[in-house]
């Protein structure tokens, strides 16, 4: 014998499909968004947001100022184990008595990587494992460093998605707001539980 308060419901559900209610207030659906971009830089913006989130933000007019200034980085912190997956960022790191690879992340001290796009209004590093040599080299290391062009900032999170329409999609996409932090204990701000403790934007200025 049937269940009919389980047929009832099932026959409410099909009707409820078959003739769907409207969407309220269709007038706020659309491309548009719900936030505009300022009339101000995306670069003072991004700058503002990203230090704003505790995150030390460098500006850099050539990628020959960029070198020297992580380089000075390098040297006045003391760092000597840096991990740089790009092979062909590793001949700029000159600072002395500093071991630099990419053959292994764990006792290095501080690790460098490209960004895919920079969000100006929220202040975050978009990295995925292609931009950053896999899925670690941005949260295991006590210190990261993010360089990226001023061409790749864009204004709100959806435009930095836009990015990843296209068959080939990385298998980590991370929206980093500068240094790891929780307050999940006694509501104490403490930052670098889960991931560094300090994060740099090495912003360079791009050619094109």
């Amino acid at each position: 014998m049937p269940n009919s308060a389980k047929e009832n419901i099932l026959k409410k559900i099909r009707q409820a499909l078959s003739e769907p209610t409207p969407v309220p207030f269709p007038a706020l659906e659309g491309n548009d968004g719900m936030f505009h971009a300022p009339k101000d830089e995306l670069t003072i913006l991004f700058a503002e947001q990203f230090t704003h989130l505790q995150g030390k933000f460098h500006y850099c007019e050539t990628e020959q100022e960029l070198w020297k200034q992580i380089n000075v980085l390098i040297t006045q912190q003391a760092w000597k184990h840096v991990f740089v997956p790009e092979s062909h960022w590793q001949s700029h790191i000159t600072a002395p008595n500093t071991q630099v690879g990419e053959a292994t992340i764990l006792n290095c001290d501080v690790a460098i990587t490209s960004a895919e796009a920079l969000i100006a209004r929220t202040g975050q590093l978009v990295v995925s494992s292609a931009s950053a040599g896999g899925r670690t080299a941005s949260v295991y290391t006590p210190v990261h460093i993010c360089v990226a062009y001023t061409h790749q900032i864009v204004y709100d999170i959806k435009d930095g998605l836009q990015l990843y329409k296209q068959p080939n999609y990385p298998s980590m996409v991370s929206f980093a707001a500068g240094p790891s932090r929780t307050a999940d204990i006694e509501k104490t701000l403490v930052v670098g539980v889960h991931g560094p403790k300090q994060v740099y934007c090495f912003l360079v200025e791009s050619n094109t």
